[in-house]
């Protein structure tokens, strides 16, 4: 009965060990979990803070790109105007030299 007894000690001795031994296993991986949330955490926040940044540069091509449209328009109607005074002032040198010109053949006679 003795070597029974001492059987069953160490049935609960190992046991205890194998508790022991899953005991230090989760606070092992309680520490690891810690860790990922921390880590989480702080993508989470740098995520919402990159979320940010992107919202407010889209917002700011967004008006720049409406300003470089207002350029283009602006310029697209100088370079227009700009053409139709060009066209105008070639077409009153014309009128003029040809006025001369009859002016002096008729100054001439």
């Amino acid at each position: 009965m003795e070597l029974q007894g001492k059987l069953s000690a160490m049935k609960v001795y190992n046991i205890d060990l194998g508790i022991e031994e899953l005991m230090k296993k989760r606070d092992s991986m309680k520490r690891v979990v810690q860790l990922e949330e921390e880590e989480k955490a702080n993508i989470q926040r740098d995520l919402t803070a990159l979320t940010k940044r992107l919202t407010e540069i889209d917002e700011s091509l967004s008006r720049k790109y409406a300003c470089v449209e207002d350029y283009e328009n602006t310029i697209h109607n100088v370079e227009s105007a700009y053409s139709k005074i060009l066209e105008s002032s070639q077409a009153l040198l014309q009128v003029l030299q040809s006025e001369n010109c009859n002016h002096i053949s008729q100054c001439a006679r």
